[in-house]
């Protein structure tokens, strides 16, 4: 594999009224993301990669970011919310079950 992890932040913007992520400032957070993960030297090849995505189809449960390669659905609220998910699943190979994404609903 090229990643040990990708990560794919929803940014999509729709149209006013419609809900989506970026409404939540998703693309604040995708670059927090990024900043964070080469201050802690985990970024790159053989590493971790983040990157943004279009809509992911899961709008009224957003904001959504997604974890490949084990397919982890996180919805995220904070700064501190990420963190959580690089220190705990990205660092630590935890799932962070307070922020799993409810897929049913």
């Amino acid at each position: 594999m090229f990643y040990q992890h990708h990560l794919f932040f929803c940014i999509n913007q729709k149209d006013p009224g419609k809900k989506c992520c970026q409404d939540a400032n998703a693309k604040a957070h995708f670059e927090y993301a990024r900043e964070r993960l080469q201050l802690l030297q985990l970024w790159g090849p053989g590493k971790i990669r983040a990157s943004t995505s279009g809509c992911l189809g899961r709008c009224a449960l957003g904001p959504i970011l997604v974890i490949y390669p084990e397919a982890v659905w996180y919805t995220y609220h904070s700064f501190a919310d990420i963190d959580k998910i690089i220190n705990q699943h990205l660092i630590g190979g935890k799932i962070v079950d307070e922020l799993l994404l409810n897929t049913i609903g």
